[in-house]
């Protein structure tokens, strides 16, 4: 039986902006207790309107948000206490120590001394800052920040952490190590965890389960190992010189309209157990000139750009 109350509800959820912009249209999802959930999808499909409406920093238009089933139009105070955000831009005082700043968290909080001081030491540990924590945060690499977000925005204990773009601007070494840290808060605290990201493998590594959105609009949503599943067992990937030729000669050798994606010269194909050679023969028939042709396993790239088109957004975020 699912829990009475879902840690995040979206009913219905729209913010139309004006000059009737419509960033977010009617998206309805349920993030279960516990869960990490992703949303995806390209600039301006509406992520950032999305999780601004969900922590209360955003008035949907209509529809409702719901966080530990509080209404976040009718009870936002009720909302905001059980949930809390790590931004893309850093919110720490960076004159300060690491110490300094979740202190004063603390006490914003309004945690009593003791537990103050019991949570501090667990959370530094937890995210890997116990050495840096009396240093000026001014001192600190972009990795140690990051962590130290992180540590800032559970000194309250949330049920509801929103992390929007946290590793934007990191490097590769660096965001593995937040994946770790992220992945070791889930399983110590159980914490349910709703993530925006540009970054598939992040998106892969960190999420049960995927919502992607598209010009506002909630187009699929699954675990990701179902969302590359869907596309088959194999791949055939074409750079060709007309990829509107080759997407038509695919199309009448058999392969359905919706198993093909091009994107500027490159087509891909789902084979679906199909072998690619007799399609790689009727584009030398049709006198299709393939510059590179390669077969691979579908990737999570593959069905984010299946689901989006693989075009750029143009509405605000």
């Amino acid at each position: 039986m699912r829990p009475l109350s879902a840690a995040i509800e979206a009913v219905e959820l729209t913010k139309t902006y004006p000059g009737e912009v419509h960033a977010v249209r009617g998206v309805s999802f349920r993030v279960e207790q516990g869960e990490s959930f992703g949303l995806l999808g390209p600039n301006g499909a509406g992520k950032s309107t999305t999780i601004g409406m969900l922590n209360t920093t955003v008035r949907p238009t209509s529809g409702r948000a719901l966080l530990g089933g509080n209404d976040v139009n009718d009870d936002p105070i009720g909302a905001r206490a059980i949930s809390t955000v790590v931004f893309q831009d850093a919110v720490v005082d960076e004159p300060l120590s690491g110490r300094r700043n979740l202190e004063l968290h603390l006490r914003l909080w309004g945690v009593d001394d003791t537990e103050g001081h019991a949570r501090l030491v667990e959370l530094v540990g937890l995210v890997g800052l116990t050495a840096f924590l009396d240093r000026p945060v001014a001192t600190y690499s972009g990795g140690q920040r990051r962590r130290l977000e992180i540590a800032r925005a559970l000194v309250s204990d949330p049920q509801v952490v929103f992390l929007d773009e946290p590793t934007v601007g990191l490097d590769t070494r660096i965001r593995h190590d937040l994946f770790d840290v992220l992945s070791t808060l889930r399983e110590q605290t159980g914490v349910t965890i709703f993530l925006t990201t540009h970054y598939l493998d992040e998106a892969e590594r960190l999420c049960d389960r995927i919502a992607i959105v598209d010009r506002g609009v909630i187009v699929t949503t699954d675990t990701p190992a179902n969302l590359v599943a869907a596309l088959g067992n194999e791949i055939l990937e074409l750079r060709v010189d007309d990829a509107a030729a080759t997407a038509e000669s695919l199309r009448r050798g058999g392969i359905p309209d919706g198993d093909i994606l091009v994107i500027g010269t490159t087509v891909t194909a789902s084979l679906r157990g199909r072998p690619g050679e007799p399609y790689l023969s009727r584009l030398g028939d049709d006198s299709i000139r393939v510059r590179s042709q390669t077969t691979r396993r579908p990737t999570l790239d593959d069905a984010y750009l299946r689901w989006t088109g693989g075009h750029i957004g143009t509405v605000g975020e």
